[in-house]
């Protein structure tokens, strides 16, 4: 690929075998070095789904960095190795960190897929690459991205590598929500989801391939039915998570019926539903008992609290948080999917602190928040606008204006790299609770600040 200092990477050039990491494998087999690579991340408390295939998208250039989970596993492993001894390309030449001009303004980095932003760019570029098949032939949208179409592409059906690609697309798109928040990337990622569909309406060559493709396109199709939640496009998400219901339950696929009904409870919750909330979150927990992942129903009873706090039912939702608190002290296991990497204890006390703050324990909810806050990982900006957020809007509500100020103030900060309708909505809701204490320490200040806060844009 190309270095971001210069043009974005040529789709046409072939990835370089990574020999390094081939080397440090030995004469252990993928699968065996996989067994250890989950083995240490459950040491240092991470989570990866690691398996012979990435074990050879890795040997094979596919995967030129690792996503900082990875990271942190494989530092772990070879002490004193950095990730260029292991044969991995610097994350800014990647993710195309290091060039960005520095009079280009921040906004123009929120726009996912502008040629000045090459971190974001790059998630289409490496996951719908020229030669996928019928991606390019039938998904015309992905021509605005800088992918060349190819109309005889459309004589080709799908394999391994187009498979692959929308997996790849799922994972990165992820990671740019993580940091960025999701107004700048819904319209966006829309497309390459058109472009997964449009592959399954062609037809693999073979059923382990056609398997992979839909359970990729459901999970993208998850992940940009969070984007338009996030960006507070409820009817969008309901349709999006409805389309990865529906190809869950084509191909008997229970992971991802449960990842739908997951995101299906907590969309019912914030828009207002909390007895349909409760009902996902049961048809989820259902959906992935025979799965074996402690931690996935951990999360799913938060998504059926979350709605019995909706309900005003204490009971319901203290024995559902018990479950879950429960559940999560069991730990990982392997049969926890890939898209729970952003489940930890940071999470957990952040669901929580939202269930005690729908319940009007405004106290409870803002211990939980300020833990929720501290505890998570700094490359999760999103999560800690978020879970900060959600602290002033407790400590405002609760009677302690000058601390609602302060939190609100630091998430003010974030927004700068951060675009969240739902984060900015929820601001908004404290700025309306401190406007009496306009005399209290910093609440001024906040209130003036968030008054010259933008709106969130929609696209």
């Amino acid at each position: 690929m190309a270095s971001s200092t210069d043009t974005p990477a040529q789709p046409d050039r072939p990835p370089r075998p990574n020999t390094a990491f081939r080397q440090v494998r030995g004469r252990r087999s993928p699968a065996e070095f996989a067994a250890l690579v989950r083995r240490a991340a459950r040491e240092i408390g991470e989570r990866v789904s690691c398996d012979a295939r990435y074990i050879g998208r890795v040997e094979a250039g596919e995967i030129r960095c690792p996503n900082y989970a990875y990271e942190r596993v494989f530092l772990h492993m070879f002490p004193g190795r950095t990730l260029a001894d292991l044969g991995f390309a610097p994350r800014s030449a990647v993710r195309g960190r290091g060039a960005r001009p520095a009079a280009v303004p921040v906004a123009a980095y929120e726009h996912p897929y502008d040629p000045l932003n090459h971190e974001e760019s790059d998630v289409l570029r490496r996951a719908f690459m020229t030669g996928t098949g019928a991606t390019v032939a039938a998904a015309a949208t992905l021509g605005p991205l800088g992918i060349a179409t190819d109309a005889s592409a459309a004589a080709r059906r799908p394999g391994t590598s187009e498979a692959a690609a929308v997996e790849e697309a799922v994972r990165r798109i992820r990671l740019l929500d993580d940091k960025h928040g999701a107004d700048g990337l819904y319209r966006r990622a829309a497309e390459p989801l058109r472009a997964a569909y449009a592959l399954l309406d062609a037809g693999a060559t073979r059923q382990t391939t056609a398997e992979r493709l839909h359970s990729g396109a459901g999970e993208l199709a998850i992940s940009v039915g969070w984007l338009a939640h996030d960006s507070g496009r409820f009817d969008d998400a309901r349709s999006h998570y409805a389309e990865a219901l529906a190809t869950a339950r084509m191909t008997g696929d229970a992971g991802l019926e449960a990842h739908a009904f997951c995101n299906t409870a907590f969309l019912a919750r914030d828009a207002g539903r909390p007895r349909e909330a409760v009902r996902a979150a049961q048809a989820a927990q259902r959906a992935a008992r025979p799965l074996g992942s402690p931690r996935l129903m951990s999360l799913l009873a938060l998504r059926e609290a979350g709605g019995w706090a909706g309900l005003a039912d204490r009971t319901g939702c203290e024995q559902a948080l018990v479950r879950a608190q429960a559940l999560f002290g069991r730990g990982t296991s392997e049969a926890d999917p890939e898209w729970m990497s952003f489940y930890g204890e940071a999470e957990l006390a952040g669901l929580e602190a939202q269930c005690w703050s729908t319940l009007g324990d405004w106290r409870r909810a803002a211990r939980h928040a300020r833990r929720a806050a501290r505890l998570q990982d700094p490359h999760f900006s999103r999560n800690i606008a978020l879970y900060t957020a959600e602290l002033a809007d407790d400590l405002a509500r609760d009677g302690y204006p000058d601390e609602a100020a302060s939190a609100g103030l630091r998430v003010l900060d974030l927004l700068a790299q951060v675009q969240s309708s739902r984060i900015q909505t929820m601001l908004a809701g404290t700025a309306r609770v401190l406007l009496p204490h306009r005399r209290a320490s910093g609440v001024a200040d906040f209130l003036d600040r968030h008054a010259s806060l933008p709106r969130p844009r929609r696209g």
